[in-house]
């Protein structure tokens, strides 16, 4: 079999078609409508909850998810964080290690403020995220809209055996 077999059938074109972020939705009702049972316990309206969540999902930073929304970034932070998604603390491990110390009234709050190094409004953040935890019903409506049906840790995990170990490299 010689290359011209092989490109036998080949087509290239001009453009590439946009398809977009794929997403499934598993359900009939919008993130914003289910969202709606838990509304007392988010930062802000449930509408506002879906447009940081799908905005985040797609990529956008916490801050450009809370222009989407209408809210301010820290509303944005603290719906994300209510809403079960990881890391939006602003803070380090040790940093919030000294939150929890001073919550748990070990250090005054100028210290713990001068121990993390944190801005008002970073302590503020880090404070409210240790202080509140995800709200599970708000996550599973989050997981359902926005987890992709086949993730890349399926992926990764259906391929183990043929990505080898550090230790093969070596």
């Amino acid at each position: 079999m010689g290359l011209s077999d092989i490109a036998a059938g080949v087509v290239t074109t001009e453009e590439q078609r946009d398809r977009g972020v794929a997403a499934v939705d598993r359900t009939e009702r919008s993130l914003a409508d289910r969202l709606d049972a838990v509304a007392d316990e988010l930062p802000c309206t449930p509408e506002a909850a879906a447009t940081v969540a799908e905005a985040y999902a797609g990529g956008a930073s916490v801050g450009e998810s809370a222009d989407a929304a209408g809210v301010v970034p820290v509303t944005a932070a603290r719906a994300l964080h209510r809403l079960g998604v990881e890391g939006v603390t602003p803070l380090s491990p040790t940093g919030r290690e000294v939150v929890r110390d001073w919550l748990d009234a070990e250090l005054s709050r100028s210290d713990a403020l001068a121990l993390t190094g944190a801005s008002e409004a970073e302590f503020a953040l880090a404070t409210y995220v240790e202080t509140h935890d995800p709200v599970p019903e708000a996550r599973d409506a989050v997981t359902e809209t926005l987890a992709p049906d086949d993730s890349l840790v399926a992926k990764r995990d259906r391929l183990g055996d043929a990505l080898g170990d550090v230790g093969d490299s070596l």
